[in-house]
């Protein structure tokens, strides 16, 4: 007996262990009941919006560099020594303004030999006039003869000509003497002195005295695509009708022109275009043209890298959608769109262009229709859809 229980307990008990573990899984699995059921018929939630429309403007992308709307370097007319300077390097100087003094004294001395030499010929023609005028008296009374006469009157013409010589001279002595004084030709911002007081300054010298730039309004330079050429040309008024002989060219409209930071959203000038190239760089395949800006601000300076965007005109009620409803698949772009039985459907659009987060769609899609904009991954044709709680929605944006 010791024995038999002694083999219960090592082989019987544990098969009787496994049996009611056995039968108490079969019990349990039959008992509860299937998920799968109650998840298919439940939708997927995602986050949906309605087609729209809205005024869209066509814009061209471009890339340029700011530049001085106009740029001069300053030399002295004369030569001589540069006494003072009237600024400091980088200073804003204005049209008229004092920037540096030559030495004058050989100018105000030669002015001072031009005058007097004019003083001197006056004199001689004021007696010339007085002696002409006692000639013709005289010859009236036939006192004297009528050679004496005319050889007077050839002396006074002579020595106003000589009068009309010496003011000549005296006003170039005054431009030279003018000349010591170098003014600003306009307004603008100076870059680096290239000569200190002291030094000998000549008419030649190719680096001059300083180079002034006009800041405000300032110019920027860009190009874009020549495929874009025939829309700029429309938009900005230059094919509307030929040139006729006889008659000027138009001119360019003035197409809004926004300038930003490179590769940034940050908005640095608004302003208008001013000149389409008139050729096609062939190498680069790119159109040049040239914008003028307000920049009292100085936001923009000469040199610096830009993007430019102008403005063409509208798209008037273009659709347009967010840009993260619009996917790609194997034969192209489609949208998920919301049916009315809150069923999805793939659907393939067309979109010609895509800017500030929003695509304009031009087939596929119409005004008031429901799409999906997040949580495409989940989706499959047929399946239905609600509409995700608002922390979902942007966790799955997020994402």
């Amino acid at each position: 007996m010791s024995s038999v229980r002694r083999s219960f307990l090592f082989f019987g008990l544990p098969a009787l262990l496994v049996l009611c573990a056995a039968v108490w899984w079969f019990s349990r699995s039959v008992a509860a009941p299937a998920p799968s059921v109650s998840k298919a018929d439940a939708p997927v939630l995602v986050h949906m919006t309605q087609v729209r429309s809205s005024d869209v403007p066509i814009r061209v992308q471009g890339i340029g560099s700011v530049q001085p709307w106009s740029t001069v370097t300053v030399r002295s007319r004369i030569d001589g020594q540069l006494e003072s300077v009237g600024f400091h390097e980088g200073d804003q100087v204005h049209q008229g303004q004092l920037l540096a003094r030559l030495d004058d004294r050989v100018q105000k001395a030669q002015l001072a030999q031009a005058r007097a030499q004019q003083a001197r010929d006056q004199a001689q023609l004021d007696n010339a006039r007085r002696d002409l005028k006692r000639y013709t008296q005289l010859v009236s009374q036939s006192a004297i003869e009528r050679q004496t006469l005319d050889t007077q009157k050839a002396q006074v013409t002579a020595l106003e000509a000589t009068l009309q010589s010496d003011q000549a001279q005296v006003q170039y002595a005054q431009v030279q003497l003018d000349y010591t004084r170098i003014v600003s030709p306009l307004t603008g911002r100076t870059g680096v002195l290239q000569v200190d007081p002291g030094n000998l300054v000549h008419a030649t010298d190719a680096g001059g005295l300083v180079v002034i730039n006009q800041m405000d309004p300032i110019a920027v330079m860009f190009t874009v695509p020549d495929t874009a050429f025939a829309q700029v040309q429309s938009a900005a008024g230059l094919a509307s009708a030929p040139a006729q002989k006889g008659v000027s060219a138009p001119a360019v409209r003035p197409l809004p022109v926004e300038v930003y930071a490179q590769g940034q959203t940050q908005l640095l000038g608004q302003g208008t275009l001013e000149l389409i190239d008139n050729q096609i760089d062939a190498g680069s395949a790119t159109l040049r043209l040239k914008a003028r800006l307000d920049n009292s601000a100085e936001r923009l300076w000469p040199g610096q890298a830009v993007d430019v965007r102008l403005i063409l005109g509208d798209r008037a009620g273009a659709l347009v959608v967010p840009d993260s409803a619009v996917q790609r698949g194997a034969d192209g772009l489609y949208v998920y769109t919301v049916q009315p039985d809150d069923t999805v459907k793939v659907q393939a659009v067309s979109v010609p262009v895509s800017q500030d987060g929003l695509s304009v769609v031009s087939k596929g899609l119409k005004a008031g229709q429901r799409i999906v904009v997040d949580g495409q991954y989940k989706l499959r044709p047929g399946l239905k859809v609600a509409e995700a709680p608002a922390e979902k929605a942007q966790g799955g944006a997020s994402s």
